[in-house]
C-alpha cells in the first residue's frame, strides 16, 4: 500500500519552499488560493500583453497615405493618456531604414494590409492547433513546468519578431515563422491557467470569481497596448521586445511560486475532500475548504494526487454534455472579439472622427477602452450566470445584445470623440462578456462534470477543446478583416454582427434546456407552496 502513496509535497515550487523557510510556518488554504489567483492573473496578463504589439504597429508598418497627420490633437484626456506624436519620428532611427509615413517592407505595398492579416491568421492558426495538443499535455504533465516553458518560449519569439527591426529584415517569411512559433507556445497558456484555477476552486460562485479573474484578458490587452505604444517613438521593434520581456519574467514568476495542484502543498484536490497534510490537520481552513473545493464526488484516497489521476481523451471530453455547443459558440464569439483585438487600433487610425484622423499611438491608447468595457462585461456575465444558474442563457443574451451595440458603434462612433468612447465601451462589454464566461466558468464546469469519474482529469482537455475551437474563429476573423477592410469597413461590421448572431443561435438548444429546468423548478416550488397551507388542517384534525 505504501508504494501507491504519492508524496503530496514533491512538486513544491522553489519560491514557496524559500518563503516557508523564512517564515518558519506554512500558509492557510485561503492564502494559497489568493496566491494562485494572483500568479495566474499575472501570467495570462503577460500572455495577452505579448499578443497586442502586432495590432499597435499595423499602421506603422502599413500607414495610410491619405492620413493627414497635421490635424491630429491629443485626446481624450490630454498628454498623459494620448501622446502627441503621430508616427515614429526619432532622430536615432536610421532614415534609410524607416521614414515617416513610408512604412516597413514587406508590409507597405499594395498588398500590405492582406499580409498583415496573413500574419495574424498564421499566429492564430498555430495557436488553435496547438491548443488541442497543449490541453491534452496539460492534463498529463506538471502544469507549473508546462506553463513556464510556454511563457518563456513565447517571449523569446515575440522578442525575435521585434529584433527584425534592428536587424533590418524585410523578408515576409521571417515574420510569418516568428508568429507561427509564438502561436504554438502561446497555446500552452489558457488550458493551463484554467486547469489550475479549477483545481483550487469549486463550483460555488465560480462564475463571479472567474469573471473577476478573467479581467486579466482585458488588463493584458490594455497593458500590452500601453507598453507597445510607450516605446513606439524609439522604433517599432521595441514594441515587441518590451512585452516579450514581460512574459519571460512572468514565466520565471510562475516557476518560482505557482502551486498548480492543492496536493503539491499539502491539500487534497478538487475531486477529494480537501484535507491538509499532517502538520496542518488542525487548521480551521481544512473544514472551510470542504464547501469551497469539494467537487461532485468525494475521494479521500491519497493515491488520487496530481500525479496519478487518469487523464481524459479528446473524444471522451467531446462527449461531455455541452462541450460541443459551447465550443462552436466560442468559434464565432472569438471571431468577433479577436477582430477587435487585432484591428481596432488600425480601424481607429484610419477612420475620421469629427473630421480628424488620430495617430497610431493615440489609436493604440484609445483602443484600450474597449477592454475596459470587456472587464465589466466579464464580471457582469459571471455574476448574472451565478445568480440565474444559467450559463447558456447569459452567454446567448450577451451575444444578441452585442449586435445592436456594434451597429451603433459603426454608425455613430465617428460623430464625436465622447460618443465613440461610450459606444466602444458598451460594445466591449457585450462582446467580451460571453467570451470571458465560456472560456472560464463554463470550461471549468464542464471539465469537472458529474459524468466524469472522480479520478479523471479533464479540465485542461475540455478547456483546450472549447478554446481551441474558438481560436479557429479567432484566426478567421482577422484574416477576413484584412481582405474586407480594403473594400469597406461596413462589410467588416456586417461580418461581426452575423458572427454574434450565429454564436447566440448555436446555444439555442442549451437555452431551451435551461428554460425548461427553470420552469419545472418554478412549478415544483409553486406546488409545494400550494400544498403547504392545504396540509395544515389535515395535520390539525389528526392531532
Amino acid at each position: 500500500m505504501s508504494m501507491d502513496i504519492i508524496n503530496p509535497m514533491r512538486n513544491n515550487p522553489p519560491g514557496i519552499l524559500l518563503l516557508r523557510s523564512i517564515r518558519g510556518n506554512d500558509w492557510s488554504l485561503t492564502s494559497y488560493r489568493y496566491m494562485v489567483l494572483l500568479i495566474t492573473f499575472i501570467a495570462y496578463t503577460a500572455y495577452h500583453a505579448s499578443r497586442k504589439p502586432s495590432s499597435i504597429v499595423k499602421s506603422v508598418l502599413d500607414p495610410d497615405p491619405n492620413n493627414n497627420s497635421n490635424r491630429i490633437l491629443p485626446w481624450p484626456v490630454g498628454d498623459l493618456f494620448i501622446g502627441k506624436e503621430v508616427m515614429v519620428a526619432n532622430t536615432s532611427i536610421d532614415a534609410g531604414r524607416f521614414r515617416k509615413n513610408k512604412g516597413w517592407e514587406p508590409f507597405n505595398g499594395e498588398d500590405g494590409t492582406s499580409k498583415l492579416g496573413e500574419i495574424d491568421v498564421a499566429f492564430l492558426a498555430c495557436y488553435s492547433i496547438g491548443m488541442y495538443v497543449a490541453g491534452h499535455l496539460g492534463d498529463r504533465l506538471d502544469l507549473r513546468l508546462f506553463l513556464t516553458t510556454g511563457m518563456i518560449g513565447s517571449g523569446i519569439f515575440v522578442v525575435l519578431f521585434g529584433l527584425g527591426y534592428f536587424w533590418n529584415i524585410h523578408v515576409f517569411w521571417f515574420y510569418l515563422v516568428m508568429q507561427m512559433v509564438a502561436g504554438l507556445f502561446q497555446a500552452t497558456g489558457w488550458p493551463s491557467v484554467v486547469a489550475v484555477i479549477g483545481n483550487w476552486f469549486g463550483k460555488r460562485k465560480r462564475g463571479l470569481i472567474m469573471g473577476i479573474w478573467n479581467a486579466h484578458t482585458s488588463v493584458g490587452n490594455i497593458s500590452g497596448s500601453l507598453l507597445a505604444a510607450s516605446v513606439l517613438d524609439y522604433g517599432w521593434g521595441w514594441s515587441f521586445i518590451l512585452p516579450g520581456a514581460f512574459i519571460i519574467l512572468g514565466g520565471i514568476l510562475v516557476y518560482m511560486f505557482l502551486a498548480a495542484y492543492p496536493e503539491d502543498v499539502g491539500f487534497s484536490g478538487l475531486n477529494g475532500s480537501p484535507v491538509e497534510a499532517a502538520t496542518l490537520a488542525d487548521d480551521v481552513e481544512t473544514q472551510m475548504s470542504k464547501d469551497g473545493m469539494a467537487g461532485d464526488e468525494q475521494n479521500t484516497d491519497p493515491r488520487f494526487t496530481s500525479g496519478n489521476r487518469r487523464s481524459v481523451g479528446l473524444l471522451e471530453a467531446c462527449l461531455i454534455p455541452g462541450v460541443i455547443p459551447f465550443a462552436l459558440c466560442l468559434f464565432f464569439a472569438k471571431l468577433v472579439a479577436y477582430t477587435f483585438l487585432y484591428w481596432l487600433p488600425f480601424y481607429l487610425s484610419h477612420t475620421a472622427i469629427e473630421g480628424q484622423y488620430m495617430s497610431v499611438k493615440s489609436a493604440g491608447n484609445l483602443s484600450t477602452l474597449f477592454d475596459v468595457g470587456g472587464i465589466v462585461g466579464g464580471i457582469l456575465a459571471g455574476y448574472i450566470s451565478d445568480r440565474l444558474k444559467a450559463r447558456a442563457i447569459t452567454a446567448a443574451s450577451f451575444m444578441y445584445a452585442a449586435i445592436p451595440a456594434m451597429l451603433l458603434y459603426r454608425t455613430y462612433g465617428n460623430m464625436s470623440k465622447a460618443i465613440n468612447i461610450v459606444l466602444m465601451m458598451i460594445a466591449g462589454l457585450f462582446v467580451n462578456g460571453p467570451y470571458a464566461l465560456i472560456t472560464t466558468a463554463v470550461s471549468a464546469d464542464l471539465g469537472t462534470h458529474s459524468s466524469l469519474r472522480g479520478d479523471s482529469r479533464a479540465l485542461a482537455t475540455v478547456t483546450a477543446i472549447i478554446d481551441g475551437t474558438g481560436s479557429i474563429g479567432a484566426a478567421l476573423g482577422p484574416l477576413l478583416t484584412g481582405f474586407l477592410s480594403t473594400k469597406s469597413w461596413d462589410a467588416v461590421f456586417v461580418m461581426l454582427m452575423v458572427g454574434a448572431f450565429t454564436a447566440g443561435l448555436l446555444l439555442s438548444h442549451l437555452v431551451v434546456i435551461e428554460v425548461k429546468e427553470k420552469f419545472s423548478k418554478h412549478m415544483l416550488n409553486r406546488q409545494k407552496d400550494l400544498a403547504g397551507p392545504a396540509s395544515q388542517p389535515l395535520l390539525s384534525e389528526r392531532r
